[in-house]
């Protein structure tokens, strides 16, 4: 019996979506497509090709809260995210969930993620496996991870209340990380848990920026108020960005324990030379 289900949150994009399903297919877990309002072919194909998939239809585009939909419907304890330009190896779950039932504190495992055709490791990979944290429960500690190349505990990620609506989509994974730690979660980096992503060769515009502002976000959401606001004064634009958001994010706001906020300090520090 299935443990682990594979949540997908797609809009529009239904060539690398029919892919990925295809990958997912050879896995025999339960796969939940949950569908941003898209306006192309996505979801009469997926059904029709792909009947085993569950689709979740949003009515609105959800950004990345479109994976809580996905959680909150699944039934196994594991969950993994995949994009639809990203799957996983035939092996990443056989590996992963021994390691969330020998660590039961255990909420996240970053995987190794491997790029296009030529498998090579993602930029994150070395950040992850030189992580400064030291050695956590299952591998470095991380407060970050990528979601496409995530696989969490279904407990822990609802208790937390998941991705916020706040950042809507670009860097979400950032604050989740947060506040697992907050609440007594730990978060891995494992590099024998593989994910494959094949992200399309030109990046959707205006991505950078969305990632600078969530990143303003967070930081006015659960950080001191001195860095929020040296953070905002290093990327004006970024702030400028915030802007329309900042108030909901306010209303958000609480402060992370101190050993956490150090934690943060010192993650966010000069990169190792060897990473």
């Amino acid at each position: 019996m299935a443990r682990t289900t594979v949540v997908i949150a797609s809009r529009n994009r239904s060539a690398s979506l029919l892919r990925t399903l295809t990958h997912l297919s050879e896995l025999a877990v339960p796969v939940i497509l949950v569908d941003n309002a898209s306006t192309d072919d996505s979801v009469v194909l997926v059904r029709q090709r792909f009947p085993h998939v569950e689709v979740l239809e949003s009515p609105v585009n959800l950004g990345a809260v479109g994976r809580n939909l996905g959680v909150r419907a699944a039934r196994t304890p594991f969950v993994a995210f995949a994009d639809d330009d990203s799957w996983w190896a035939p092996d990443a779950f056989e590996r992963a969930e021994p390691i969330f039932d020998d660590h039961p504190d255990l909420a996240v495992i970053a995987a190794r993620t491997l790029v296009g055709p030529a498998e090579k490791p993602d930029p994150i990979t070395p950040l992850l496996r030189h992580s400064p944290l030291g050695q956590g429960v299952a591998g470095p500690a991380v407060l970050g991870f990528m979601a496409c190349s995530a696989i969490v505990r279904r407990q822990a990620f609802l208790e937390v209340g998941g991705f916020s609506p706040v950042l809507f989509f670009r860097g979400e994974e950032t604050l989740l990380s947060w506040d697992l730690a907050a609440a007594g979660w730990a978060l891995c980096y494992v590099e024998d848990v593989v994910a494959h992503h094949h992200p399309a060769v030109e990046r959707e515009p205006g991505g950078d920026l969305l990632e600078r502002r969530n990143a303003v976000l967070v930081t006015w959401m659960r950080r001191p108020v001195h860095r929020a606001v040296a953070a905002s004064l290093k990327d004006p634009r970024a702030f400028r960005a915030a802007v329309p958001r900042l108030r909901q994010a306010l209303r958000q706001r609480r402060a992370l324990p101190k050993h956490l906020e150090r934690q943060i300090r010192t993650a966010s520090g000069p990169p190792r030379r060897d990473a």
